[in-house]
């Protein structure tokens, strides 16, 4: 994995509200900037917590050339191949010009997915054996079809159930596209995958009318809305962390566990700072 630690911008909580990032006309800002152990991270990345406090030198908030040199001080003294991760409030601070510079990389979003479903997937995968993957950007196919077998490869031995939903282009043939991928399962595991079309709605495009199951992975940029079993314990993991999506899954009634990597830091962060007091 590319990204051997991951800096996590968020912003400060409450009980820091009196910290600055510049109290003096001759300071440089500064950020606070924590380096956790890999084990809080369950091995796949070392986290570094970096909160984003007030800029309280004279009462001025934020500007973006300073904010962004504060960032890429914390960036470069972490350890390893380092790369950021921001939360969406910390986000907002950066000018558009400059947001693709503080976009994480593919292999953060890769490692961050590998944790936390590992975190909070993994005894659903072990147990029930069913995924549902809700594939995203037409454009993204290969990246999101590679990214899953990398992401399930410790749990295929288990897995028996494995459907794609993915969005139809017209003169693109999607069987064609990921026909190497689809058949590297059956080459493996005897496992053939299903794939199936979103099906068109006056709110978009949605999945269709079969219940999914055990953990559902979504790349999707907006709420494909899936329906879900009521027995048991689905984990929706929301590679977007679309705060909408948490919104729905929060009103099925316990049945869909919520995971997205901004969700996972700030329980890594939290957790750190709940174990030191």
């Amino acid at each position: 994995m590319e990204a051997e630690s991951i800096v996590y911008f968020h912003p400060m909580q409450d009980r820091y509200k009196m910290t600055a990032a510049k109290r003096h006309w001759w300071e440089s800002a500064t950020l606070p900037a924590a380096v956790l152990p890999a084990e809080t991270a369950g091995g796949f990345f070392v986290p570094v917590d970096c909160p984003v406090p007030p800029f309280s030198y004279k009462k001025k908030p934020w500007q973006e050339e300073t904010l962004q040199q504060a960032m890429e001080r914390v960036l470069h003294s972490a350890p390893g191949m380092a790369d950021a991760y921001l939360h969406p409030q910390i986000m907002t601070l950066v000018s558009e010009t400059n947001k693709t510079r503080w976009e994480p990389r593919r292999e953060t979003v890769e490692g961050l997915a590998a944790a936390l479903l590992a975190a909070c997937a993994a005894d659903c995968l072990y147990r029930g054996g069913r995924v549902n993957v809700l594939l995203g950007s037409p454009e993204d196919t290969d990246w999101q079809m590679e990214m899953t077998r990398h992401l399930l490869s410790p749990y295929l031995p288990r897995i028996n159930s494995l459907t794609f939903y993915y969005e139809e282009v017209e003169g693109t043939d999607i069987w064609e596209e990921t026909a190497e991928e689809l058949e590297t399962y059956g080459y493996e595991y005897g496992l053939v995958p299903a794939m199936k079309p979103y099906l068109a709605s006056e709110e978009g495009l949605r999945c269709g009318r079969e219940k999914c199951g055990g953990v559902i992975l979504d790349y999707a940029d907006t709420p494909r809305h899936p329906r879900v079993e009521r027995e048991g314990q689905t984990v929706y993991a929301d590679l977007t962390s679309h705060p909408e999506k948490e919104l729905s899954c929060a009103r099925k009634n316990g049945r869909l566990l919520y995971s997205s990597p901004l969700k996972y830091l700030d329980t890594v962060v939290k957790n750190e700072y709940y174990r030191k007091i």
